[in-house]
């Protein structure tokens, strides 16, 4: 069953698909990253590609619920930023295609959220 979007703001950046998919920079159209569909819950990123643009989003649905912050760090499987609770992968983001970043993101399943950030 398809979520329903409380909150879509996306800036200088677009998903492929409603929630999920690949992340692109509007500016250069250089994939970022890739944001899994089915396994967050909420998602603030900052970001400064490659190019120069600085872009954000911040997503939540319907049904999130307020994530417990934690100081876990995320796991990293074949690129994947992943949950420590269950392994499930959470965000991509392509460090060769960024500057830095910053963001927090909720874990759908154990309701943790992670923060992260690259300079």
């Amino acid at each position: 069953m398809a979520r329903m979007l409380k909150s879509k703001e996306l800036v200088n950046m677009r998903l492929a698909t409603n929630y999920g998919g690949w992340m692109y920079c509007d500016k250069c159209n250089e994939n970022i990253g890739y944001l899994c569909y089915s396994t967050y819950d909420r998602l603030e990123l900052k970001y400064k590609c490659n190019c120069g643009s600085q872009g954000s989003a911040i997503l939540d649905f319907e049904d999130s619920k307020t994530g417990q912050e934690c100081n876990d760090e995320l796991v990293i499987l074949k690129n994947r930023l992943c949950c420590s609770e269950d392994n499930e992968p959470l965000i991509t983001i392509l460090d060769k295609k960024v500057v830095s970043y910053k963001m927090k993101i909720t874990c759908k399943s154990c309701n943790k959220t992670y923060k992260k950030e690259m300079k």
